[in-house]
C-alpha cells in the first residue's frame, strides 16, 4: 500500500529537510484513491511537527499528469454493489471525508507547500493544487473541474475556490468543465507561478542550496522569491489564456440573473471563439441537476468559510452518491464509454427547486458532523 505514495526527505544547505511526496499511479495519472489520501494526510501531519521539514513538495509520477482526480469509477462501484442503498453510503462518507480532510490540512498547512502541477491536474488533484501555498503550472498544465460531466459537481473546495476568480469565472469553470492551461492558471488564481517543463530537477538543485529558516513565514517568502527567479528564466512556449480574451463574454454570460437565462445562451450562442464553443457544448451535454445544484452552491456559498464550505460539500458529495446521475454518468464516461449518459432529470425544466434542496439535506446534527472539528 505505501507503494501508491513515495516519500522521501531532501538535506539541504542549512542543516533543514524537505520532505517530497509524489503520487505514484501513473497509469491512473495518479487519481486519488482513499489508500493515497490516507497516507498523504498522515504525513503531512508528521511534518508539520518535525522542526527539522523547512517545507513540503507535492508531485505526480510520470509527466502527463500530476493528478486526474479522485477514483470516481471505484466509487460508483461502492455505490452499484450497495444493495441496501445506504444513506449515507459509509464508503463514500469514509472517501470524501478524508479526502476533505487532507485539502482542509493543505490549505491551512503552516510551512510551505510546493505543488508541481504539471501535466493533467483535474478534480481531486486541483483540490490539492488549490490549496498549496506555492502553486507551479508548467506548459503542459492542464486544469479543469469536469464534474457536470458525470453528474457530480465541483467539490474538493470548489465552493469555496471558485468564488474567489474574476468576472464570475468560476461559476462558468463550474458549469462547463472548461480546461484552463498554464496562464489561465495564474489569471484565475490557481497557479504562482510557471516554470519550465523540465525544471524539475533544476528546482530541487535550488532548493537544497538554499538557506532555510526555522520560521515558517520567513521560508513562505524565500521559496516565493526563489520560484520568480526560476520563472524569469523560463524559455517555454506557452498558449495564451483563454480565460483572459474571453472574460468579458464570460461575465456576460454567468450575469443573466438566472440558470435558465444562462442555460439558454450557452445553449442558442453561436460562439466564434472554439474554446467558448467547447464549453458550451461541455455544459448542453452535461447534467441538468449538477447544474442547477452548482448555481444553488454558488448562492449559498458566497460567505461561507473554508471549514464551512467543506462540511456543506460533504453533504452534498453523498446525496450526489445517493442520486442516479453520478452513477449513471461514471458509467457513460469510465465505464460501458459510450458517452450517452440518461440523466434522471433530461432537461433543466425538470429540474424543480425541492429537487435541489434535497441535496443539501445533512443526515447528521450539527455537532456530529465528521468535519465538525474543521474551523
Amino acid at each position: 500500500m505505501n507503494d501508491v505514495v513515495l516519500f522521501d526527505e531532501i538535506s539541504t544547505a542549512s542543516g533543514h529537510r524537505l520532505g517530497v511526496a509524489t503520487l505514484n499511479a501513473e497509469k491512473a495519472l495518479n487519481a486519488l484513491n482513499g489508500d493515497m489520501i490516507r497516507l498523504l494526510d498522515a504525513r503531512l501531519s508528521i511534518w508539520a511537527q518535525d522542526d527539522g521539514i523547512a517545507a513540503v513538495l507535492l508531485r505526480g509520477a510520470g509527466d502527463k499528469a500530476f493528478c486526474a482526480g479522485g477514483d470516481v469509477r471505484a466509487l460508483r462501484d461502492a455505490l452499484v454493489s450497495d444493495p441496501e442503498q445506504q444513506w449515507p453510503n459509509p464508503q463514500a462518507e469514509a472517501f470524501f471525508s478524508a479526502e476533505y480532510t487532507l485539502d482542509y490540512r493543505i490549505h491551512t498547512y503552516a510551512k510551505p507547500i510546493l505543488l508541481w502541477g504539471s501535466g493533467i491536474v483535474m478534480g481531486g488533484g486541483l483540490g490539492l493544487m488549490a490549496g498549496a501555498s506555492h502553486r507551479v503550472a508548467t506548459a503542459s498544465t492542464r486544469i479543469a473541474m469536469p464534474e457536470i460531466s458525470i453528474g457530480l459537481y465541483p467539490d474538493v473546495a470548489g465552493s469555496w475556490f471558485l468564488q474567489r476568480m474574476p468576472a464570475r469565472a468560476g461559476l462558468f469553470l463550474g458549469l462547463t468543465g472548461a480546461p484552463l492551461n498554464a496562464r489561465d492558471a495564474l489569471l484565475c488564481n490557481l497557479a504562482d507561478h510557471i516554470l519550465p517543463q523540465d525544471g524539475w530537477p533544476q528546482l530541487l538543485v535550488r532548493l537544497a542550496a538554499a538557506g532555510w529558516h526555522a520560521d515558517s513565514a520567513a521560508n513562505h517568502g524565500q521559496l516565493t522569491a526563489l520560484l520568480g527567479e526560476l520563472e524569469a528564466g523560463n524559455g517555454d512556449a506557452l498558449a495564451d489564456s483563454n480565460v483572459s480574451r474571453c472574460l468579458p463574454l464570460i461575465h456576460q454570460l454567468m450575469n443573466k440573473g438566472s440558470l435558465a437565462a444562462v442555460d439558454q445562451a450557452l445553449r442558442h450562442t453561436a460562439f466564434e471563439d472554439a474554446w467558448l464553443a467547447a464549453a458550451a457544448r461541455s455544459y448542453a451535454a452535461g447534467s441538468p441537476s449538477s447544474a442547477a445544484v452548482t448555481w444553488e452552491i454558488f448562492r449559498r456559498a458566497r460567505h461561507l468559510s473554508l471549514a464551512e464550505a467543506l462540511r456543506m460539500e460533504l453533504v452534498l458529495s453523498l446525496n450526489f452518491c445517493a442520486a442516479p446521475d453520478f452513477r449513471e454518468g461514471v458509467r457513460a464516461l469510465l465505464v460501458d464509454k459510450d458517452r450517452n449518459p440518461q440523466w434522471s432529470r433530461p432537461t433543466l425544466a425538470a429540474v424543480d427547486q425541492p429537487w435541489v434542496a434535497q441535496h443539501f439535506r445533512s443526515p447528521w446534527r450539527e455537532q456530529d458532523h465528521p468535519l465538525a472539528a474543521l474551523h
